[in-house]
């Protein structure tokens, strides 16, 4: 197997976009609505996935408060969280499964940059062997830090909800059909979740979706 399309600059998502808008009536309505999409992409390696793992099942203003006093306490390399005390990550204020989750990742030593050659599916299957890390955080990490351009996370409810309105469904999607559903807008998934979350935000002001 080899990598497909890697996503490295806002010309990719606009290529993206008018495929997905060429090969479905109701993704150009949704562009004509949202306007260019963004790129969103992040750096990769440890700390990238560390920050996500902090940011789970919070609010994003404490995820932010929580990975700055990580930052302060220089608490976002492998061998620092290795070195830590239980103290000084529930100082950060790390749960304690976070501090479980965070020590695995630490302990994991994955190869950061071996992931970027291997394709989508195997890099998923590296990141979920790790403690903390479930199917949604290994699909943002392979879009947003390795920019892949067909990787797509259906448990994703904003994105099922988007779903369900742009294409007049009855009810949001399971994760698993989603993923099938997903299938017919490869080679561009990502691109296609970037559109659908950013309809997310205009159908939510428009119909009051909570």
């Amino acid at each position: 197997m080899t990598v497909g399309r890697i996503i490295i600059g806002d010309a990719c998502v606009a290529e993206g976009a008018a495929w997905l808008a060429q090969h479905d009536p109701r993704f150009a309505q949704a562009l004509q609505r949202t306007g260019p999409l963004p790129l969103r992409l992040r750096d990769d390696g440890f700390r990238e996935l560390l920050s996500a793992i902090i940011s789970q099942q919070v609010s994003v203003a404490s995820a932010a408060a929580i990975w700055q006093r990580m930052v302060d306490a220089d608490l976002t390399d492998a061998a620092s969280i290795r070195a830590a005390s239980e103290d000084d990550l529930k100082a950060a204020g790390l749960s304690r499964p976070k501090m479980r989750y965070a020590r695995a990742l630490a302990e994991a030593e994955i190869e950061y940059d071996a992931l970027r050659a291997m394709p989508d599916a195997q890099v998923i299957a590296v990141l979920l062997k790790v403690p903390g890390i479930g199917p949604w955080t290994a699909e943002i990490y392979a879009m947003f830090s390795l920019g892949r351009a067909d990787v797509f996370p259906p448990g994703d409810l904003a994105l099922q909800e988007s779903a369900r309105v742009l294409f007049n469904l009855e009810a949001r999607p399971s994760e698993k059909a989603f993923r099938v559903m997903s299938q017919a807008w490869s080679p561009w998934r990502a691109v296609a979740a970037r559109l659908l979350w950013a309809y997310y935000r205009v159908a939510k002001d428009r119909e009051g979706i909570r």
